[in-house]
């Protein structure tokens, strides 16, 4: 039985029942935070401006957009939603498959189950399904190898997700999930080109794999059928053509046994995760030193977030919100000047202000091979502060705040949550964090 079957058996075997209550409840958690943060975009106007879009030329359907009581058709809804979960840069992260699949997977599932009138726990459990092969996928292509030929492992990983979510909420047979998900494959796509010149079309890479894992799903059971040898296949196959270093045993390796969803990072500041070590470090060294005092900052981290966060001249010189979420310089001045990271430091008058940008002129970033060696098991930096009087402040992150390794307390989660989901529904933050807590017993997912 090769890998992508060995996948596809498991999501059509797994049951509620057969799942580990902490998997279970972190499925509900994972799905606050996600929408939560959606729901904390509502007001963004490249997304409101897309709703309209679709509006015009799909109607309107049986299907939520979050926190804005608008309804489009299923993929719509769902590409709307993914839009959303995607915008502030807070939605969580898989590190050792550097991935994002909750922006695509939970907008995906949830507009299926909407339209299929699923249960909670239906839902939850294709969420599950999504989370465990969008990791594999992720982690079989190789974070490194991947990243560095261009690819977005969110949107490249995530279309399997979404796909393996859809089937499961169809009730697919194993050959018909197989096709699903040889579907999702031959229509994998994301490339990290807008990051070149600032584009805003980061957010369409979750949008695309929610709406294609749909389709995928859809697809297969209307008998569409799909590449079983997708990721293998001699003339054609995913793993070759976007990675050097990839190995297929770690698709299906452990699918069961080890839960992939467990395995995820929080993120507490509202940009790039390669970039959050930097702020750890900052913000445990800004009570020793003034901002008028730093005369340099050294900054030595893995060659994926230096590469990502470091050397475009977005990063160097970030005049938009999105480049400067995409720049630890900016970051680290943020943080050193405001004692903070939070949506306010991505305002777009913020962005610009003089002195955070002399500031982060005198933040240099280099890649470092002990902690390029460590990655992805760990996104860690080291800082080094120079004042103007010669004095010299050092600290190092190995795992940043909100890491597994390194977890949010469950009283930031829910300040978290709370917060973003008051700017779609103020005043009903807790009933609507409530509804979504209380959907392993909801009969129907609820209107948010």
């Amino acid at each position: 039985m090769g890998e992508l079957r060995e996948l596809a058996r498991f999501v059509h075997d797994l049951t509620w029942e057969a799942l580990p209550e902490t998997v279970r409840q972190t499925a509900v958690f994972r799905t606050l935070d996600l929408v939560s943060v959606a729901m904390g975009a509502v007001k963004d106007s490249l997304v409101q401006s897309v709703l309209d879009s679709y509006r015009q030329r799909s109607g309107t359907g049986m299907c939520s957009v979050w926190g804005m009581d608008q309804f489009l058709p299923m993929a719509e809804a769902a590409k709307v939603n993914a839009m959303l979960a995607h915008t502030l840069e807070l939605d969580d992260v898989h590190t050792a498959s550097k991935t994002h699949g909750s922006a695509s997977i939970i907008p995906a599932a949830w507009a299926c189950g909407e339209q299929l009138g699923s249960t909670g726990r239906e839902f939850l459990l294709a969420a599950i399904c999504g989370y465990e092969v969008t990791a594999r996928i992720g982690m079989a292509l190789g974070v490194t190898a991947h990243r560095k030929k261009g690819w977005h492992a969110t949107a490249t990983c995530g279309v399997f997700g979404c796909a393996a979510a859809a089937a499961k909420l169809l009730g697919l047979t194993e050959d018909e999930t197989v096709s699903a998900l040889g579907m999702a494959g031959t229509q994998s796509a994301g490339l990290w080109a807008f990051l070149g010149d600032g584009a805003s079309c980061k957010v369409l890479h979750t949008a695309h794999a929610a709406a294609c894992g749909l389709d995928a799903a859809f697809l297969a059971r209307a008998g569409m059928t799909g590449p079983e040898h997708i990721l293998e296949a001699g003339d054609g196959g995913l793993l070759e053509a976007m990675s050097n270093c990839y190995d297929l045993s770690r698709v299906s390796a452990g699918v069961g046994d080890t839960w992939e969803i467990m395995n995820m990072d929080v993120k507490p500041y509202p940009c790039c995760r390669s970039a959050h070590c930097a702020v750890d470090c900052a913000l445990a060294l800004r009570d020793r030193v003034r901002t008028e005092e730093i005369a340099d900052i050294l900054i030595k981290t893995y060659q994926v977030g230096y590469r990502q966060c470091a050397i475009s001249e977005g990063c160097r010189n970030p005049r938009t919100p999105l480049e400067a979420k995409f720049s630890t310089p900016y970051a680290v001045a943020a943080a050193f000047l405001n004692g903070k990271v939070t949506m306010d430091e991505f305002a777009p008058g913020q962005v610009v202000r003089a002195e955070v940008r002399d500031l982060l002129h005198k933040v240099r970033v280099r890649e470092d091979a002990e902690f390029t060696r460590e990655y992805p098991e760990h996104w860690g930096c080291s800082m080094e502060v120079k004042t103007a009087d010669g004095r010299i402040l050092r600290t190092a992150v190995r795992d940043a705040s909100g890491s597994v390794a390194n977890p949010l307390s469950p009283e930031q989660i829910a300040d978290k949550a709370e917060h973003f989901i008051g700017i779609a529904r103020p005043g009903r933050e807790r009933k609507v964090k409530r509804s979504i807590l209380e959907l392993p017993e909801a009969g129907r997912l609820p209107r948010l």
